[in-house]
């Protein structure tokens, strides 16, 4: 009959541990079940889940490896694990399996300790832990540039939504953001990304930036601020807004494209899709003149938004086609992953106004992004705190996994 044991290695990381401890266990025909290795500030914890024939002994076993590792100043334990604590271990390979993301500024121990809390009330079961940003220099230690942790757990919650309710309490108690979703083989399969323009790629919303060169600035502001807030209907807003822009010379419109600036991380963001293979697309209720021009600076694959009519170098005030609205988006947002070939668990969308619900509900992954309280409380997912790069770690890269960093 099998003996199962449980042999750790634990003290400073060496070259060649690991190497040496399987060569030991080679050499007495064990039967590795289960391996695991982690290094935290050249912290080694090394266990190997072994079976061993009637045959082998593990007392002869460990004292071979502990002689092998004395002058490396290691200890090695061995602890016996019977048949039924291995059955356990065995069911919980079809336990559901979630991520949780927590993104901040800086993490603290009190933050850590309320969302471990959080999952430990719920009944899941913590099995990794890890960090996904880069390690910070002692001298930059408080400056609060961004964190990120994964946690991994094990085991479901009897009402979702109640569970991501808590969640989105507990993220705007802490002044962080936190992100729950399957651990599943889309999470790291994601092809395509949609994003919202106005307030997403970009700083500024460009109808609000044409209204000032047409001056009735005030009077557009405050009709696109109800209309992100989800107060009026998309399409009656953008027509009303629009007629206010009769007459504003074409050459405006490259003034306004001269000044608009990106969103944090922007860059970094489309640099490593684009190095991943990714498509990406914009689809905007804003124009398509300025989507045009982040396409080529971006070097996106698709623009979706309303085209502004020009008659004699000067606006109309009318728009031209079909209203790129919130039902718009979700349907170009199936026919881009069907041309690509992909399911919709394979899509991100990314927006911040209530005309992106529907394209952040049709995603495997919707994003809120320093949204209105109505989007960020409809969206299955929120960023507020750090840039749009940080989407990357919701699909689970670290910045060891992104070049220049």
């Amino acid at each position: 009959m099998i003996q199962i044991y449980l042999l750790s290695v634990t003290g400073i990381n060496r070259n060649g541990i690991s190497s040496a401890l399987t060569g030991i266990l080679a050499r007495h025909a064990a039967r590795v079940l289960d391996i695991g290795q982690s290094v935290i500030h050249d912290s080694l914890s090394l266990g190997v889940l072994i079976g061993l024939d009637s045959g082998s002994d593990i007392q002869v076993i460990k004292e071979e490896c502990q002689k092998e590792f004395d002058d490396l100043g290691l200890r090695v334990r061995s602890q016996p694990i019977s048949a039924q604590d291995y059955q356990n271990w065995v069911a919980q390979h079809g336990q559901q399996k979630h991520v949780l993301t927590l993104l901040a500024r800086e993490i603290s121990a009190d933050v850590l300790a309320e969302v471990t809390g959080l999952l430990a009330q719920n009944g899941l079961d913590i099995y990794h832990i890890t960090r996904l940003t880069g390690r910070i220099s002692i001298e930059k230690i408080g400056d609060g540039a961004q964190a990120c942790v994964e946690v991994l757990v094990r085991g479901g919650v009897e009402d979702e939504s109640e569970f991501q309710q808590r969640l989105m309490d507990l993220a705007a108690h802490l002044d962080v953001d936190l992100a729950y979703q399957r651990d599943d083989l889309f999470r790291r399969n994601r092809r395509l990304v949609v994003f919202d323009m106005d307030s997403t790629l970009i700083k500024q919303e460009v109808i609000d930036e044409l209204a000032k060169e047409a001056g009735v600035g005030e009077q557009v502001s405050r009709v696109t601020e109800r209309a992100m807030a989800g107060e009026i209907d998309f399409d009656e807003s953008l027509i009303e807004r629009v007629a206010l822009l009769e007459g504003l010379p074409e050459s405006a419109l490259e003034r306004v494209a001269d000044r608009l600036e990106l969103n944090d991380g922007v860059e970094r963001l489309m640099q490593r899709l684009n190095q991943l293979g990714m498509k990406t697309a914009i689809l905007s209720g804003g124009f398509n003149y300025f989507g045009d021009k982040l396409r080529q600076r971006l070097n996106m694959d698709y623009v979706h938004a309303n085209r502004l009519e020009i008659i004699n170098g000067k606006l109309t005030g009318k728009v031209i086609g079909e209203i790129v609205n919130g039902e718009c988006k979700a349907r170009l947002l199936t026919e881009i992953a069907a041309i690509e070939g992909l399911v919709s668990d394979q899509v991100i969308a990314v927006g911040d106004g209530a005309n992106d619900l529907p394209m952040l509900a049709k995603a495997g992954l919707g994003i809120a992004f320093h949204a209105k309280p109505l989007v960020r409380e409809n969206a299955s997912h929120s960023l507020s705190r750090l840039g749009l790069d940080a989407i990357l770690y919701l699909m689970g890269y670290s910045d060891a996994d992104q070049p220049n960093t």
